[in-house]
C-alpha cells in the first residue's frame, strides 16, 4: 500500500520563494513560475507541480524527471542541474533535505501554529501516542496525529500510511497544514529513527519530545546501536531548539537515558514504572485485573489511574503520555482521568474470539525486546496453558535481531512457528532459518517446538491446529498492517480477519446474521 496521494493544494507560491527556503540552493529559470503543488512521486504530478527528484535505496527520482515534466510539472527540485526546459531548484546537497524546507515554505510553516509533540523509541511509540491523543482530545484539546496506524487530522478525516510510520516531509507538512486548517492546535507525531535521519521531520518545530526506550532495531540502516541512538537523539535537539521545550525520558531504560545530553537546555522530565527515583513514578501497581491500576506520584501530588489495558509495559506507556501531556499544560488530574477511558490500539493485544477453546491475540510485536515483553505478559496470564507464538522478521531490515528474536521465543513460548512477515526481495525461507537457528540455540527442538512455514496463513492455521483448550496463541508482527510485502508488491493482508476466518472455519461459530447451511 502506498501513501495517501497528494491532492491539489489550492495554494500558489512563486518558485523563488521556495528556492529561498533552501540555503545555498541555485534557481535556474523563471523565478516567478507559479507552483501549485509539491510531490516526489512522478505519478502524482499535475500541471503546476514542483517535482522533487529524491534519491533512494532502490530508485533515483532524477530518472523520472522527464515523465514528470511530460505530465505537467512546472519545475523540478534536483541534486544536479539537468538538461530540461523547465525551471529547477538545484539543492546544495540532498534533494530530500531540500524538500523538507521547500515543503515547509509551501505549506506556510504549519508547525509554528501547533504544539507539536514527538514520540520516539524502539517500542511503545504507537500506544503512547494513542494514549496522549486520547488525553488531549479528552481534555478538550483538538488534536491531529501522524503515526503507525495512520493519520488523523482532527476533524474526522483520516489517511492510511500502509507500512510507513513517518511519511516524507512533503506529506508531513501537508498533514500539519490540514490539521491547522481543521482547527487542531496540537499534533502528536511518531518520530522514527528513519524519519529523523532522512530529513522527513526537518522543518517541524517540536515543543515536546518523549523517548520510550531504545533497544535493538534497524541496524540494517543505522549500522551501529550508537548511530541508532544518535538518530533518536535528533528529536531532543529539535525540542531544545525551541524556547520552553520539554523532554520526557524513560528512567528505567538505559537507552532512553543515554540520549539525555542532547536535550540541551530543554526541561527534562523522567518517569519510572518500577518505582525508581524519577519525576513521575508509578506506585501500588496492580496487574491482576483485565487492565492495570496504579498511582502516579509527581512531586507532592498523587493521582490514581485505572487503565483499561493490560501489562506493566502499558504503565510505562501511560507515564510517558502523562509526562508529555504535562509538557503542554494538561493538569495531572485531568490527564489521569482521561486515561481511565483509554481505547485499545488496533493490532495491539487485540483478542480474537470466534468460539475457540483457547485464546488468540494479535499484536504488532516484532523486536526481541517487544517479543520478550508480550510473551512474558501472556505467560503470566496463562501459567497452566501452553504459549504458542507465530512470528517472523521483515526482509531488507535488521538481520542481527532475527536469531535474538528466535531465542526469546524459545525461552518463553512452548511452541514457535516461524513464518513470513514482509520478505520483500529477500528469500523468506532464509529469513525464517535465521530465526529458527536462534530458537534452536536457546534449546528449541527443530520440527517439534520450533518449525518454519513460509505461507503465513498456513502458519496461523497450524498454530490453531496445535492449540489445545486453555492455551494461548500469539500472532505477532503484523498487528494493524494491511498488507504483506512480497518482492515489490503489497499483497492485501488483515491478520485479525484471517485469524477470525480460520477460527470460524475450524470451530463453527458464525457471525450474527450468517445462515447455517
Amino acid at each position: 500500500m502506498t501513501e495517501h496521494p497528494t491532492p491539489p493544494s489550492h495554494r500558489t507560491i512563486p518558485l523563488h520563494r521556495l528556492a529561498a527556503a533552501v540555503p545555498g540552493a541555485r534557481l535556474i529559470g523563471d523565478a516567478g513560475t507559479p507552483i501549485t503543488n509539491v510531490v516526489y512521486n512522478s505519478r502524482e504530478v499535475t500541471r503546476g507541480t514542483l517535482f522533487a527528484a529524491l534519491v533512494g535505496g532502490d530508485r533515483d527520482g532524477h530518472d523520472y524527471a522527464g515523465s514528470a515534466i511530460e505530465s505537467g510539472a512546472a519545475a523540478i527540485l534536483v541534486e544536479y542541474e539537468m538538461p530540461v526546459a523547465v525551471p529547477q531548484i538545484v539543492a546544495p546537497d540532498s534533494s530530500r533535505a531540500a524538500l523538507a524546507q521547500v515543503a515547509r515554505a509551501f505549506y506556510g510553516d504549519p508547525s509554528r501554529e501547533l504544539e507539536v509533540i514527538g514520540i520516539t523509541g524502539t517500542d511503545g511509540k504507537t500506544t503512547t501516542a494513542a494514549m496522549l491523543e486520547g488525553i488531549l482530545n479528552g481534555t478538550g484539546r483538538q488534536t491531529g496525529a501522524i503515526g503507525t496506524v495512520g493519520i488523523r487530522i482532527g476533524n474526522g478525516v483520516a489517511h492510511d500510511l500502509g507500512h510507513q510510520t513517518t511519511p516524507e516531509s512533503s506529506h508531513v507538512q501537508r498533514y500539519l497544514r490540514e490539521m491547522v486548517d481543521a482547527g487542531s492546535r496540537y499534533a502528536v507525531l511518531e518520530a522514527t529513527s528513519h524519519g529523523l535521519a532522512t530529513h522527513r521531520l526537518d522543518g517541524v518545530r517540536f515543543a515536546v519530545g518523549g523517548v520510550t526506550n531504545i533497544t535493538h532495531e534497524h541496524l540494517e540502516f543505522h549500522k551501529t546501536i550508537e548511530n541508532y541512538r544518535r538518530a533518536k537523539a535528533m528529536l531532543l535537539e529539535r525540542v531544545a531548539a525551541e524556547a520552553g521545550g520539554v523532554v520526557v525520558l524513560n528512567h528505567d531504560d538505559p537507552g532512553a537515558m543515554s540520549v539525555q545530553p542532547f536535550a540541551g537546555t530543554a526541561t527534562v522530565r523522567t518517569y519510572s514504572s518500577t518505582g525508581n527515583d524519577a519525576d513521575l513514578r508509578a506506585m501500588n501497581v496492580d496487574l491482576s485485573g483485565p487492565g492495570v491500576s496504579f498511582n502516579v506520584v509527581a512531586s507532592n501530588n498523587t493521582v490514581h489511574v485505572e487503565l483499561p489495558m493490560p501489562g506493566a509495559f502499558n504503565v510505562a506507556n501511560a507515564l510517558c503520555a502523562i509526562g508529555l501531556a504535562l509538557g503542554v499544560g494538561v493538569p495531572l488530574e485531568d490527564a489521569a482521568q482521561a486515561l481511565n477511558a483509554a481505547k485499545p490500539v488496533p493490532g495491539r493485544m487485540q483478542p480474537i474470539d470466534a468460539g475457540q477453546p483457547f485464546r488468540v491475540i494479535v499484536d504488532y510485536a516484532h523486536t526481541p525486546e517487544s517479543m520478550r515483553t508480550i510473551l512474558t505478559l501472556l505467560r503470566g496470564q496463562f501459567p497452566a496453558g501452553r504459549l504458542i507464538v507465530v512470528t517472523g522478521s521483515a526482509g531488507k531490515r535488521d538481520v542481527e535481531k532475527r536469531p535474538m528474536q528466535g531465542a526469546v521465543c524459545a525461552e518463553i513460548a512452548d511452541v514457535t512457528i516461524v513464518t513470513s512477515e514482509d520478505p520483500r526481495t529477500e528469500d523468506p525461507e532464509a529469513i525464517n532459518e535465521q530465526i529458527v537457528a536462534g530458537a534452536v540455540s536457546a534449546g528449541a527442538e527443530r520440527g517439534e517446538t520450533v518449525l518454519a512455514i513460509t505461507d503465513r496463513r498456513e502458519a496461523i492455521q497450524r498454530a490453531f491446529e496445535v492449540a489445545e483448550p486453555g492455551d494461548c496463541v500469539l500472532l505477532a508482527g503484523k498487528g494493524h498492517e494491511t498488507s504483506i510485502i512480497w518482492g515489490d508488491e503489497h499483497v492485501p493482508w488483515d491478520e485479525a480477519a484471517v485469524a477470525d476466518e480460520l477460527l470460524r472455519e475450524m470451530f463453527g461459530r458464525r457471525r450474527h446474521g450468517e445462515s447455517v447451511p
